[in-house]
């Protein structure tokens, strides 16, 4: 019995929706995520594990995707891991076989407000330094463009959407809300929704992050940079560490490792 690592790139965990409204998805369902993965093993099944669990088997050599159960927990990040692995051995519990995990990375958040006045065939794409100070516009950290309005509906304002496809005088009808929306980012009386996107795995280090909008023409609007961003990846958490004396008196605690 093994696992196999290598050949195995592009591992992506999304939330899922819980719902969705005339406009935009809705709130994520908890506890549950989609993982997807490229792979060179054409004559192999895939296992997912969860922080060392598994969590599921593929059911033939073409599947490149598993929705899995993940820990409920908002303190610390699940640790999902994709392996090839022989069919005869598909559904045995590998994980005490395999390499062992590589240094543990960071991800950065980059997001900004979706106003009015961005094109509705407007789509971004997103950027970085790979830590030398200056921002290469020439390769792309999202592997497709980001539409900014993925519907139809999704941009409120009277005339400001696709003029003529709603109700008359309804243009702002799937606008989030006042007060519902990221408030005070938005124009007067049309709170806007934010675009969130969310970097690949990166080693600690300092990162600058640019954003380039690009209309349904191909036609490149202003480029928007980030100040620097530290990242710094979480600590592994510890192992058998435990309780080795309290004092009361002077509120003293003791840990031991084993």
């Amino acid at each position: 019995m093994s696992l196999i690592s290598d050949g195995i790139s592009q591992v992506r965990a999304f939330s899922i929706p819980a719902g969705f409204g005339t406009a935009s998805p809705g709130p994520a369902s908890p506890q549950v995520a989609i993982v997807r993965w490229q792979s060179s093993h054409d004559d192999k099944l895939h296992q997912v594990y969860v922080n060392g669990v598994l969590a599921g088997t593929t059911l033939d050599a073409n599947q490149r995707q598993m929705v899995v159960h993940i820990p409920a927990s908002l303190q610390t990040a699940a640790r999902i891991e994709v392996f090839a692995t022989d069919p005869a051995d598909a559904w045995l519990d590998q994980y005490e076989n395999s390499e062992p995990p590589q240094a543990q990375l960071g991800q950065v958040r980059l997001s900004f407000a979706r106003l009015n006045q961005l094109p509705a065939d407007a789509h971004a794409d997103y950027f970085f330094d790979n830590g030398s100070g200056k921002i290469d516009y020439e390769q792309k950290l999202n592997s497709r463009p980001v539409n900014v309005w993925p519907g139809r509906a999704e941009q409120g304002g009277f005339a400001l959407s696709r003029f003529g496809l709603d109700a008359f005088g309804f243009d702002g009808a799937a606008g989030p809300g006042f007060g519902l929306g990221c408030f005070g980012l938005g124009e007067f009386g049309f709170d806007a929704d934010e675009l969130v996107w969310q970097s690949p795995q990166l080693a600690a280090g300092r990162y600058k992050f640019g954003i380039k909008l690009t209309d349904g023409f191909g036609n490149a609007g202003e480029q928007a940079e980030t100040e620097t961003v530290t990242v710094i990846p979480p600590a592994k958490p510890a192992a058998g560490v435990f309780v080795y004396s309290y004092d009361k008196q002077k509120n003293e605690l003791v840990l031991g490792v084993e």
